[in-house]
């Protein structure tokens, strides 16, 4: 089948009891076992069976199970938020003397993970420009190298990095390649074959369905020895981040109808960024997918044709940026990305907030750039919002 078939027919693991065509939400905690054998191979490991839904309820393995289906995956694991799946993600292949080499243009809250809470356990840190590869060889021959860290469209300076190439460097070394792909659905490209180890995707953004549920998936393509041994049977039975039942059931709904919304939020996207072009108010429109962006090629090639829902724009002064934000009527003043409504953001002051003006320009967090995430609204009034709020 293909992929868009396979977000809506995958098989549930059990048939159900009542025949529902739609997965039904388990909102219980534990599951009885007909005899000690069952329950022992249920707890072990040695059978698919629910045993306790802190780390396993039908509901969320039916999510799973459709992820799965549709990325061709070894294993699959939801969790409860994009934070979490990238912590615990982290923590299984990273430890005391172990260093993560990453980019310093990572979502601030990731970037303080790296930088800040993994530290305290002994996790180093190589930041480096991930799109010099000669740095990141460079970067690889040093000894105890965890991981290579990446986000395949970086947010929101929106900078791409040749993911192959990276791959190649680190496989060669032996080090695996873990990758942030939330900011294009992983239906428009075959991760596994650009050398991604472990996806890892906050499924908040476009598989909710509209921001309707938290959540995080970490997608292993079976690429890094014991990695699935290590996150099933360690990372998440320790540390309890599993999807609840209720997030999975919205979030399989989501992924029903995710290739309608992302098609139709693409284009608002292409569009809408090339109308702001012509307003003299901004100074600069970054979206890859303007052919004369200078990641376009490059991002094309490795995730397709459609570049995602997120541009920045970039006003006069951060003064600019306040007044153009306070007089939005249409657009919503947020954060999170990919909801079915148009929403704007200005990252230095709030994502960002909390790092020092000089941490934000090593990061090239500008006080001039508002990021705007393009929902399914018609162009011409998501355009009309923004032309308004810039005159007003």
């Amino acid at each position: 089948m293909k992929r868009t078939t396979q977000a809506i027919h995958t098989p549930y693991m059990k048939p159900d009891a009542y025949g529902s065509i739609a997965m039904p939400v388990y909102h219980t905690c534990a599951y009885e076992f007909p005899n000690t054998t069952v329950m022992a191979d249920s707890f072990c490991g040695r059978s698919t069976d629910p045993d306790y839904s802190r780390v396993t309820n039908p509901t969320t393995i039916h999510l799973e199970d459709r992820v799965k289906a549709i990325t061709g995956a070894r294993d699959v694991i939801a969790v409860n938020s994009g934070m979490a799946a990238i912590s615990n993600a982290l923590m299984a292949v990273a430890g005391a003397g172990k260093t993560i080499v990453t980019s310093r243009h990572l979502f601030g809250n990731t970037f303080a993970l790296v930088d800040k809470t993994l530290r305290r356990f002994g996790v180093d840190a190589d930041f480096i420009d991930l799109t010099d590869l000669k740095a990141v060889e460079c970067a690889l021959k040093k000894e105890n190298v965890a991981c290579v860290f990446l986000e395949i469209l970086t947010n929101p300076q929106l900078e791409v990095a040749d993911v192959p190439a990276i791959a190649a460097l680190a496989h060669a070394k032996n080090v695996p390649v873990l990758a942030d792909t939330t900011a294009v659905p992983f239906t428009e490209f075959d991760g596994k074959s650009l050398g991604i180890d472990v996806e890892i995707v906050s499924s908040t953004k476009y598989i909710s369905g509209g921001a309707t549920s938290i959540g995080g998936l970490i997608i292993d393509y079976g690429t890094i020895p014991g990695f699935q041994e290590v996150m099933r049977r360690e990372v998440l039975m320790n540390l309890g981040a599993y999807m609840t039942p209720h997030a999975a059931y919205m979030q399989t709904l989501g992924l029903e109808n995710l290739n309608a919304r992302y098609a139709l939020q693409a284009a608002n996207t292409l569009a809408v960024a090339k109308k702001l072009r012509e307003l003299p108010e901004i100074k600069r429109v970054n979206y890859v997918g303007l052919e004369d962006n200078p990641y376009h090629d490059l991002f094309v090639k490795q995730f397709g044709k459609t570049a995602g829902a997120m541009l920045t724009i970039d006003l006069a002064d951060e003064q600019a940026c306040y007044d153009f934000l306070n007089n939005l009527k249409l657009v919503k003043r947020a954060t999170n990305l990919f909801d079915n409504k148009t929403l704007a953001i200005h990252p230095a002051s709030t994502i960002f907030g909390p790092f020092t003006k000089e941490q934000r320009a090593e990061m090239d967090v500008l006080d001039t750039t508002v990021r705007l995430s393009i929902g399914l609204e018609d162009v011409d009034d998501i355009v009309a919002d923004i032309k308004q709020a810039l005159r007003s």
